[in-house]
């Protein structure tokens, strides 16, 4: 059973909710607990504003148990190991402990820059996390260090949907909501084909298929531009190549078994 870890005061028929700008989250008018923006851009593509409450949430489907770490296939290349951080930049507050990565309040980035890949990783959120509701559970994977694959403790937050676990952050909810409880490890595997351009002109858009835990959350989805919050995507960078980064928000998130495959 989902349950939500939120503290609100209806106010002039807004809810104000702590450690965010009260003036401008509000609940879904359907009644479902959900939260998100009302005043931000619509998507061009869809009939949703960015960070819509309102929009249709995915439904809960239960993964299937955690298991142990899946060993990465003979050409892959291993970012995480359990023992050091050789392959990404200067860590700012980003350690290794026991064995596991664990999360900073900034941005982990890979020395190298990848286009096409096939990327794994597994995570696991504190079970007793005890800072705002906002962080609870939240990191994300930026293909390219452009385009976020959320990361988040869904299974007891009811944020917007295209904040959701499993989301290209801002643009697409994921297909189901397939989170394991806090304290449990998470899976991802992602397809990821870069964007092509020619002339300074996008001529492909980035495509991404995501699994969560096993299950299918995004197929072959259009990725419609840079990630950005609380405004509209937009292929700014006219670049097919990038850093794998990790985005620390303030929630001490463990991950292990870290690695790609170029495509």
């Amino acid at each position: 059973m989902m349950t939500t870890r939120l503290f609100t005061v209806f106010l002039t028929g807004v809810f104000v909710l702590s450690g965010v700008r009260a003036a401008e989250l509000v609940k879904a008018m359907d009644g479902s607990g959900y939260f998100g923006y009302k005043d931000t851009p619509k998507l061009p593509w869809c009939d949703w504003l960015v960070h819509d409450p309102d929009r249709p949430a995915p439904k809960r489907v239960e993964p299937g148990p955690a298991g142990p770490p899946v060993p990465p296939p003979s050409d892959a290349i291993v970012l995480f190991n359990g023992r050091d951080i050789d392959a990404w930049q200067t860590p700012h507050d980003w350690k290794v402990e026991d064995g596991f990565l664990v999360s900073g309040n900034k941005k982990f980035s890979t020395r190298e820059s990848f286009g096409d890949v096939q990327v794994h990783l597994e995570w696991m959120p504190p079970a007793d996390y005890q800072g705002p509701w906002h962080n609870q559970g939240n990191n994300g994977v930026l293909l390219m260090g452009l385009y976020e694959i959320q990361i988040f403790d869904s299974y007891n937050v009811k944020i917007y949907p295209d904040g959701a676990c499993g989301a290209v952050y801002g643009q697409t909810p994921p297909l189901v909501e397939a989170t394991r409880p806090l304290g449990q490890w998470q899976t991802f595997d992602i397809i990821f084909y870069a964007p092509r351009f020619a002339g300074g002109k996008l001529v492909a858009p980035a495509r991404v298929t995501v699994l969560l835990n096993g299950v299918l959350v995004q197929h072959n989805q259009e990725i419609y531009g840079e990630t950005a919050h609380r405004k509209l995507p937009a292929y700014t960078q006219k670049v097919s190549t990038g850093p794998l980064v990790l985005a620390g928000h303030g929630c001490r998130i463990r991950f292990r078994n870290v690695w790609l495959r170029r495509l």
